[in-house]
């Protein structure tokens, strides 16, 4: 796999840790429909994007890297994210390495991370987010040389941080979400951040078709009225 400069990029399975299997298998059968309800719309419209599902390996194991966006942004302020953002018109055409290279770009944007120690392996069927009309990407990676990462710009990320999938997976960090709107989704409740929204949304559907999930109580509800 080259960099994310004028080079080609492409997606490799080769060589990761064997814990990747199950996620690797999910990402080449899962559906769009199976992902989320909100899908692109038909008519092409929605603001390209991509956001960069990165899986390292670090004291308690298998993690992932998260960031939470800083509370002043207009769009999904103080919300924990994948690193991600909109293409733009040098990383090339949105139905193919545009994605890899905007993911690639846009999380060294924001947390410093060296593009040349991940290996990219996968990318998830493109979905929506209504409340600001991104059409999204998910791409995977394996964070296979591990480089230092935290706030590059305190304008648009508060933290940078990991999170082992062993928490992601305890059902004592696990939730619902209650907007005031009435939706429901999955949240999860881990280093110190309440995760929910587009992304948790996408964890937990790689989390229950890795085979990962385990059972958890549905009912435990968080309110959202305090930072919707």
């Amino acid at each position: 796999m080259s960099g994310t400069g004028g080079g080609r990029l492409g997606l490799s399975t080769e060589g990761l840790p064997g814990w990747l299997d199950p996620v690797v298998r999910a990402v080449e059968t899962v559906e769009p429909l199976q992902l989320s309800r909100f899908l692109p719309p038909e008519d092409g419209g929605g603001r390209q994007s991509a956001v960069l599902i990165l899986f390292g390996e670090g004291e308690r194991g298998p993690e992932l890297l998260l960031m939470e966006r800083a509370g002043s942004l207009r769009s999904h302020a103080g919300q924990p994210s994948f690193p991600g953002g909109a293409l733009d018109p040098e990383d090339g055409d949105p139905r193919t390495e545009g994605p890899l290279r905007a993911a690639l770009r846009e999380a060294e944007e924001e947390t410093g991370l060296d593009p040349g120690g991940v290996q990219l392996f996968g990318v998830l069927p493109r979905l929506y987010i209504p409340v600001s009309g991104f059409v999204v990407t998910p791409v995977l990676g394996w964070w296979r040389e591990k480089s230092p990462v935290g706030v590059v710009d305190p304008n648009e990320t508060a933290r940078v941080f990991t999170v082992p999938v062993a928490d992601l997976t305890d059902p004592a960090n696990r939730a619902i979400t209650v907007h005031p709107s009435g939706h429901r989704g999955p949240a999860f409740l881990v280093e110190s951040a309440l995760v929910w929204g587009f992304t948790a949304g996408v964890i937990d559907r790689l989390v229950h078709y890795a085979g990962w999930e385990r059972p958890w109580d549905r009912d435990k509800q968080v309110p959202l009225d305090w930072r919707a």
